[in-house]
């Protein structure tokens, strides 16, 4: 269900200022916002079928009929975990590669889904995985699948030196432009000061420009036939489509693509520290910051689920512990966050930017302070419930989209690739939903009592980020086997080029309500009933040249809460039922 409601007067030129307010359904009672609410029974879903192709080819359906568009998300189970030594970097270099072009279309992957309008084209690498996402309209889904089937197929045909020489250079141009930004080298320092030489997890999935230098063509093939077989793959179509439909076209396109050899895959270590260490690092940043990790349990355990409601209870926004001590009492800090987050291997991690004038040292004793509360006293009640309604608000959210990171599609190939079961999140939600405040602090104490890192950045001249030598004795973490292939079948012809549809589906608006209150506001009123969630965007026209910027200033102040009620008991009580605010100023032109 959706709401806008927008202001009556019109003017010319005017700066909008839009309040976005959102809020779970169960939560509409506003006259109930600065209470504790009761446990509530709003199950939220997201239906699917699985079926495993003869090769290996593994399936997710999620049918969404709310608009004639379908998520398309392959994912294949490698990353730069499993990058030999001498070739940190090679999975990011291959993603490239796949969009180069095929046997079959020999131009830029891009091309056929712009012409049908698709969304949402793109490809990510972590340690663990890589994965292609496309969101295109239902008319095209055999379009989308033609291209993916076709690349995981007959990829190698179309890739020359001249087709390497060019993504390897695109490739370290982007290295540099990811380290090129303020605070841009303390990724790769916190993979490399976190993890042991040797582990998946040590090297970025950039990898060093020795490495990229030295990958050959034959290497591309070898990672190609290794990895890229169906039976090492999780399709998930999400959207305008009905199983049986999907299942025949998955059929025809990806069916008589043979496997890979079989992939033996071994547990990551998740690198438990025991001792504190730290870190500084020099860069051109406008205030410093600092950095305090710990290595965590692996996603799929109940302590990683508990770890993410601690995480937010820490640091989950300025009504966090850590952000009303560090941001709203102290004055420490512009602004503080706390997460747990990863894949196979997992770290909670706590940033505060340093206020102007405060030394880093200060940040660190008052966020050790609020660490050591929570070690031996634990959360309350109320910051767990209030933790609990603000994660729920967030999942259900994001699972509006079917596409995109975090849509629905996302959600149900990260569960299949990392759990095994497309449905995890379920299991996820409930070890959430059910933490106590004592189950808390035990994960807390085991986790958190030691082993800690902090990297601390200090604005300055940029520190020089020498390339690392990689350990004779890395290895993957995964070891493919000597398995033949199979011979590949006869398939769908594709001597005609990717299929583009003849038409394309129309769009179903959802009906139109309004109406107008007593003092002049005019509502807009859209329902969809799918998620159960409300959004309403209040829209003040305001004349640019008589508020000089106030209009900006004075709509941030309304989240600060009304009257003398301090900013965070205000922020409070909307986490407490999963609301959030957002104001935006912005300019526009109204007719």
């Amino acid at each position: 269900m959706s709401v806008v409601v927008g202001g009556a007067k019109r003017l010319l030129w005017t700066a909008l200022a839009v309040g976005v307010f959102t809020a779970p359904v169960a939560a509409s009672n506003l006259e109930a916002a600065s209470h504790t609410p009761a446990a509530v029974s709003n199950p939220v879903d997201i239906p699917f079928e699985r079926f495993t192709l003869p090769n290996g080819l593994r399936v997710i359906v999620h049918t969404d009929r709310k608009a004639p568009i379908v998520a398309v998300h392959l994912w294949y189970q490698v990353g730069s975990g499993d990058e030999p030594a001498g070739r940190t970097g090679f999975a990011h270099l291959f993603e490239h590669l796949m969009f180069r072009g095929t046997e079959h279309y020999r131009d830029a992957y891009y091309g056929p889904l712009q012409r049908v309008g698709a969304t949402d084209v793109n490809a990510t690498v972590t340690p663990e995985r890589t994965n292609y996402m496309q969101v295109v309209p239902s008319t095209a889904l055999d379009l989308a699948l033609w291209m993916e089937s076709d690349r995981m197929e007959h990829l190698l045909g179309a890739i020359d030196q001249k087709a390497l020489d060019t993504e390897r250079g695109i490739v370290e141009n982007e290295k540099l432009q990811r380290r090129g930004v303020p605070y841009g080298l303390v990724w790769e320092q916190l993979s490399r000061s976190s993890y042991p030489p040797g582990h998946p997890y040590h090297h970025s999935t950039f990898g060093s420009a020795r490495d990229l230098q030295a990958a050959t063509l034959a290497d591309v093939q070898d990672w190609f036939q290794t990895w890229y077989g169906p039976n090492n793959a999780v399709l998930v179509l999400s959207g305008d489509v009905g199983v049986e439909e999907a299942r025949k076209k998955v059929e025809s396109y990806f069916g008589h693509i043979p496997s890979a050899p079989d992939v033996a895959r071994s547990s990551v270590d998740v690198a438990k520290r025991a001792s504190t260490t730290r870190e500084t690092l020099s860069d051109k940043v406008p205030q410093a910051r600092v950095h305090r990790t710990w290595n965590i349990a692996a996603r799929g355990t109940s302590d990683f689920d508990q770890l993410r409601v601690l995480a937010y209870i820490l640091g989950g926004g300025n009504a966090s512990r850590l952000g009303t001590r560090l941001v709203h009492s102290d004055r420490l800090a512009t602004d503080v966050t706390a997460e747990a987050g990863g894949q196979l291997g997992s770290r909670l991690m706590i940033v505060a930017n340093v206020r102007d004038g405060v030394d880093p040292s200060a940040v660190e004793t008052a966020i050790e302070a609020e660490l050591q509360r929570l070690l031996t006293d634990g959360p309350t009640l109320d910051e767990v419930q209030r933790a609990r309604a603000a994660m729920r608000a967030e999942f259900v959210k994001s699972i509006e989209r079917n596409g995109g990171m975090d849509g629905k599609a996302e959600v149900l190939a990260a569960c299949e690739v990392f759990e095994g079961d497309a449905g995890c999140y379920r299991r996820s939600a409930d070890e959430m939903a059910s933490a106590t405040p004592d189950q808390l602090v035990r994960v807390a104490r085991r986790w958190l009592g030691q082993g800690d890192h902090i990297l601390t950045v200090i604005p300055g001249a940029r520190a020089v980020f020498a390339e690392e030598a990689e350990p004779v004795d890395a290895v993957s973490h995964a070891q493919s086997s000597s398995k033949t292939q199979r011979p590949a079948a006869p398939g769908v012809d594709r001597s005609a080029g990717p299929p583009f549809p003849e038409s394309y589906p129309e769009l179903r608006f959802p009906a139109i309500e309004r109406a107008v209150l007593s003092n002049g506001t005019h509502v807009i009123l859209a329902r969809r009933e799918d998620v159960p969630l409300v959004r309403m965007s209040y829209q003040l026209p305001v004349d640019p040249a008589a508020t000089a910027g106030l209009a900006d200033m004075a709509f941030s102040m309304l989240a600060e809460g009304p009257g003398i009620t301090m900013p965070w008991r205000s922020r409070r009580a909307l986490n407490r039922w999963g609301r959030s605010w957002v104001p935006v100023s912005t300019w526009a032109a109204v007719r």
